[in-house]
């Protein structure tokens, strides 16, 4: 195809052009099909720095920082007959560098003939270096987010430290004030007491409301779902305040609605707080006259209830705004408890849970505080009820501080049940090798080995499932993370509420308060061992058909001793991979012919220590442990099969 000389690209309408040339803010030059410049606006002369004299014949390309690309960039627009928005770099007489989006199309004269191109250079540079910018402030941000929630870290792993030798003390002698309150005392001896009692209750309470406003208003206060009976929990928040009614002569008036479910599941320990909190204050502002506790039913269907919490004074009530929370405590730790620490707990904790806390004062006529939450009902018996053969359950408590160990101790006995005391975690460890518990009550914070420590031992080397409960005078987000990282079961603070430690105990070990009320120990179960198999769930997902049933274990008969063979080749050439898929693949058949649940969970040890190839000592006892296991549900299920076909025919 014939290529005219450029210099005709402007004809007859010279002017005209220039002027539209001109008049574009952006770069703008055409350009031979050499590549030489023929015509270049201000803007171009601005951006490159020479004079448009100099600039027209020069090489387009010598501007570019990759003279190279952007030759193949202009090449690109006589092939595709235009080039949108390709990055290039220009660099200017000055050494200044401005980003650009080259923009180019072919340029043609009125038979067609192409004549060379015509390229507008938009200038990106002040708006990439506001993206950088932005994203510069996004990784400023985030990284301001990390060292903020690692600060928020370190206060509670601070906070924690200080309240555990804070509240250890302070915790003991409450403890035996109750255990001294207990006794046969005079009158004189439990006034004296019970002001030592009220004292210790205020102290910890203070530390708890301070340690409790870090961690709601962290985002990670954790809410119990545990069942309780209502009556008891507010029985409990009002013994708390009738000390102080009775000092101020106050009347207080109980209004609790006949329709509110007794047995509910929800956090009964931040309820009695929230409960509490609004009691305190009312009495703090009213001098004299009365205090009203209302509990009413708003909606309830067979499975949820919704219940209305009101707490009224006659008193001054309230003096400042309780709505935000950015004055509290400025005025000193002495000014906690008058500029409302309580009130604004209760707010935070109602905020957490989907709540609010709703404030009706006048001035002169006392003020109104009410919160709803929603529970969910509970049909059968509060846990704390169930205490029928617990007498036969050990328990080993792991503590170091010995007046610790000797309230743990008492507290665990009251409940019926046998005690170990074990003073650190290696010590518990060597009495777990040598004797048998039910339950574990394990201190975090302890010499040699803490209970961190001896919890993940227990778990990855000794293989135990025994159920743990953490013991701590504060548990903030961080610790319940590590609690469960290590494979602890729950959690229990200090000082101990014994109802709740009671129902957390019987929760974790309802199947061995069966087995020990049932009278059955290690020696009997040798001698009378039940079938390794039931085949209820099978009946029940076949709809008791003897065909699908006797085909079900003909399959489990036939596959089995299969995969028992190959899980012990593997274990043999040490071939991890074909060793956990193995025991991936055996795992359902446990669920399917009624096999236990401790005997499935051998089979996902097997499998974990293949993906990590590790504990092969482990590994080997554990594969023959199933070899029997599976080698007497076969036996068992055969004569399943022979007498299901003997009723057949």
């Amino acid at each position: 195809m014939p290529y005219k000389n450029s210099s005709h690209i402007i004809s007859d309408c010279e002017e005209t052009y220039r002027s539209l040339i001109e008049a574009s803010l952006n770069p703008l030059v055409i350009i031979s099909f050499e590549g030489k410049i023929t015509h270049a606006n201000e803007a171009t002369v601005k951006i490159i720095g020479v004079p448009r004299t100099k600039l027209e014949g020069s090489n387009f390309f010598d501007y570019f920082t990759e003279p190279e690309k952007a030759r193949e960039t202009y090449q690109e627009v006589f092939v595709k007959g235009s080039v949108l928005d390709a990055p290039l770099t220009v660099r200017s007489t000055a050494g200044m560098l401005s980003q650009i989006l080259f923009n180019g199309s072919v340029y043609k004269d009125g038979k067609g003939n192409v004549l060379g191109a015509m390229v507008v250079a938009r200038d990106v540079t002040r708006q990439k270096h506001h993206e950088k910018e932005l994203v510069d402030a996004k990784n400023a941000a985030e990284r301001a987010r990390i060292t903020a929630e690692k600060n928020s870290e370190s206060r509670q792993e601070i906070l924690s430290n200080m309240s555990q030798a804070v509240r250890t003390p302070v915790n003991e002698i409450l403890e035996f004030t109750n255990d001294i309150l207990k006794t046969d005392l005079n009158d004189e001896q439990k006034d004296y007491l019970n002001a030592i009692k009220l004292s210790g209750d205020s102290l910890i309470g203070l530390l708890n409301d301070m340690l409790d406003l870090v961690k709601v208003n962290s985002g990670k206060m954790v809410f119990e779902k545990t069942s309780f009976k209502l009556h008891e929990v507010i029985s409990k928040a009002v013994e708390a305040i009738e000390a102080e009614i009775e000092e101020k002569q106050l009347e207080l008036i109980k209004e609790y609605d006949a329709a509110v479910p007794e047995n509910l599941t929800g956090d009964p320990m931040r309820l009695q707080q929230m409960v509490s909190n609004l009691l305190h204050n009312a009495i703090r502002n009213t001098p004299e006259g009365k205090i009203s506790i209302s509990i009413k039913l708003i909606n309830a269907d067979a499975q949820h209830t919704r219940i209305e919490f009101k707490i009224s004074d006659s008193g001054s009530g309230i003096l400042e705004d309780i709505s935000r929370n950015e004055h509290i405590g400025s005025n000193g730790s002495a000014g906690l408890h008058e500029n409302g620490l309580g009130l604004a707990i209760v707010k935070s904790l109602l905020a957490a849970q989907g709540g609010t806390l709703k404030i009706d004062h006048k001035p002169g006529t006392g003020s109104v505080f009410s919160f709803t939450l929603p529970f969910t009902k509970v049909k059968e018996k509060a846990d704390g009820e169930r205490k029928s053969g617990t007498s036969k359950l050990r328990v080993l408590i792991v503590e170091d501080v010995m007046l610790s160990q000797m309230l743990m101790k008492n507290v665990v006995e009251e409940f019926g049940y046998e005690t170990e005391i074990a003073g650190n975690g290696k010590i518990a460890i060597e009495k777990l090798q040598q004797g048998t518990y039910d339950i574990i009550l394990m201190d975090l914070q302890m010499p040699e080995m803490n209970g961190f420590e001896a919890t993940e031992y227990i778990r990855t080397k000794m293989n135990s499932q025994i159920p743990i409960i953490a013991l701590t005078a504060s548990i903030t987000s961080v610790e319940i993370e590590k609690c469960n990282a290590v494979g602890m079961n729950d959690y229990s603070e200090k000082p101990i509420d014994e109802k709740l430690l009671h129902n957390k105990i019987m929760k974790h070990l309802s199947k061995n308060i069966q087995r020990k009320t049932n009278g059955m120990n290690s020696e009997t179960s040798k001698k009378t061992r039940s079938k390794y198999t039931n085949l209820d769930y099978l009946k029940q997902r076949t709809k008791n058909n003897p065909e699908m049933i006797m085909e079900m274990i003909d399959i489990y008969l036939t596959e089995t001793p299969k995969m028992i063979e190959k899980m012990k080749e593997s274990r043999d050439n040490m071939d991890w991979d074909s060793l956990a898929g193995a025991a991936h693949s055996i795992i359902p058949s446990f669920m399917i012919m009624g096999i236990s649940k401790d005997y499935e969970m051998m089979a996902r040890n097997i499998q974990e220590y293949a993906k990590r190839q590790e504990k092969a000592a482990a590994i080997n006892e554990l594969v023959l442990k199933l070899e029997e296991v599976c080698t007497q549900a076969c036996k068992e299920l055969r004569g399943e099969m022979k007498n299901m076909k003997l009723l057949a025919a």
